[in-house]
């Protein structure tokens, strides 16, 4: 699977806390800024970007605590951020308790 189909496959099987976010972001109208959701760059896939404002929200379940993984994160947000993104990391305990928290901090990086 190339990784566009990949990225196809995610956005038509988000995670709880993805779906909750998504209606979120494409509800709120944010000074006309535009969201996309599982996002490919280079051989990554992200799981949402504003491309205007070159900021990408990812939400991590409990396995981005296993040194693996925290390896693995750190090695793609350097590389983001070398295409000059700003990478922010929710929780999906962050989507699940407080939202409107959520959306507020994700404002700080619109505005």
């Amino acid at each position: 699977m190339n990784i566009t189909e990949k990225a196809r496959s995610l956005r038509k099987n988000m995670t709880k806390q993805e779906r909750i976010l998504w209606q979120f972001l494409r509800k709120k109208s944010i000074n006309g800024l535009k969201f996309r959701r599982q996002y490919p760059i280079g051989s990554y896939i992200v799981d949402f970007i504003c491309n205007e404002k070159k900021l990408i929200i990812e939400i991590d379940g409990g396995q981005h605590n296993e040194n693996k993984n925290l390896i693995y994160d750190h090695e793609r947000t350097k590389y983001l951020e070398t295409k000059g993104y700003k990478v922010i990391r929710f929780w999906n305990n962050d989507i699940d308790n407080s939202i409107e928290c959520v959306y507020r901090e994700i404002l700080k990086y619109l505005m």
